[in-house]
């Protein structure tokens, strides 16, 4: 008989019935963080590696994503870890995916480098109630090379917009990293606010009025007030007052609002022009809830959009880990950022400073 060939084997996470060959490689300390929350919205499944028997396994990984995501993250990987990761890389590749991540619980730098893995830098906050492991690692399948922005995780449930705006200015050099923390993050929302959300006129406003020297513009394919749907009639009115006040600050102060509805190919042309683009989405494609949430869209990659998404769900064992450098699929992208009911897509992009006096150049992105 010939010897057996070690093979890769993918199977469901069951947190109540763990496989025999799992429960043998002994790490019950790992079994209980697994458990510590409900995985099954992010598709729990494990990849192992079976023993020379066939029957065994000599190593294994828990593997979770988001929903309507280009990457896979290891929560831990255990028994021999060269050898699960190897086998989660292979698995990752026959998905097509853009990238793999690794969360820091039990990984070492030096298993994370090995296997290709490059350290994440650490976040500078993490989201309300979203303690996520110190350390991440991040390995991408596809090529082009996409610069690391500082993660900042909202302090708040509201401070999306906030947030975002100041994370794009980090990246682009226009603001020190130190300087993102929660009396930048607060002061900025609340120049931005439309009590409780920023929409998107009102922050593109605010962002000029912080970073006069960065181009901005406003992209909303609508004229009506929006994000209003779910406060009473009379709480509507107020607010939808205040979005007509936005207007008409964005009008004096030569903010351009573009009516057209921002295409993905847009979006890819103004991170193509080192621009970042601050995109209004819906949060039920990737977390199962309708709330429209900013994120911060900065690199591309073939077939997907990089963003960072200043929020995570812990309910779900999601961290920063997921919501840092994450990969969406352009159709993804589409589909999410189109508000329902009103059906518009908001936007906001922040131009290169050094390209507002370039001959030739506009600062619209037109």
């Amino acid at each position: 008989m010939s010897p057996h060939t070690p093979q890769s084997i993918v199977v469901p996470y069951e947190p109540d019935a763990l496989p025999t060959q799992l429960i043998r490689l002994g790490h019950p300390e790992v079994w209980e963080r697994w458990r510590a929350v409900d995985r099954s919205a992010h598709a729990p499944h494990i990849v192992a590696v079976s023993g020379d028997s066939g029957e065994d396994w000599t190593a294994a990984a828990l593997v979770t994503a988001r929903p309507n995501t280009a990457y896979l993250k290891i929560v831990d990987a255990v028994g021999d870890v060269p050898a699960a990761v190897s086998a989660v890389v292979d698995h990752g590749r026959r998905r097509g995916l853009a990238q793999l991540k690794w969360e820091g619980w039990t990984a070492s730098p030096e298993d994370a480098a090995a296997a290709g893995f490059t350290a994440l830098s650490p976040p500078l906050t993490q989201s309300e109630g979203a303690a996520g492991p110190d350390a991440g690692y991040v390995r991408w399948l596809c090529d082009g090379v996409v610069t690391e922005p500082p993660y900042y995780g909202q302090t708040t449930h509201f401070t999306c917009g906030a947030v975002t705006a100041l994370v794009a200015q980090a990246h682009a050099g226009t603001l020190p990293w130190e300087a993102l923390d929660r009396e930048a993050e607060l002061r900025l929302w609340r120049d931005a606010t439309n009590f409780f959300a920023c929409e998107p006129v009102g922050l593109g406003v605010a962002l000029h009025r912080a970073w006069p020297a960065s181009p901005v513009t406003v992209h909303l394919d609508t004229d009506r007030p929006v994000l209003l749907g779910h406060y009473p009639e009379n709480d509507q009115e107020w607010r939808a007052l205040l979005q007509r006040a936005s207007r008409t600050d964005a009008e004096r102060e030569r903010v351009p609002v573009d009516p057209r509805r921002l295409s993905l190919t847009a979006i890819r042309d103004a991170i193509g022009r080192r621009e970042h683009v601050l995109l209004l989405l819906s949060l039920a494609g990737m977390q199962g809830f309708e709330v429209p949430h900013w994120v911060l869209c900065h690199g591309t990659v073939p077939g997907a959009v990089v963003i960072e998404d200043p929020w995570a769900n812990a309910a779900t064992g999601d961290t920063w880990v997921d919501a840092h450098l994450l990969p969406v699929p352009d159709p993804s992208l589409d589909t999410m950022s189109v508000i329902s009911p009103e059906d518009f897509r908001g936007a906001v992009t922040i131009g290169d400073p050094r390209r507002r006096d370039m001959p030739g150049t506009d600062p619209a992105g037109e």
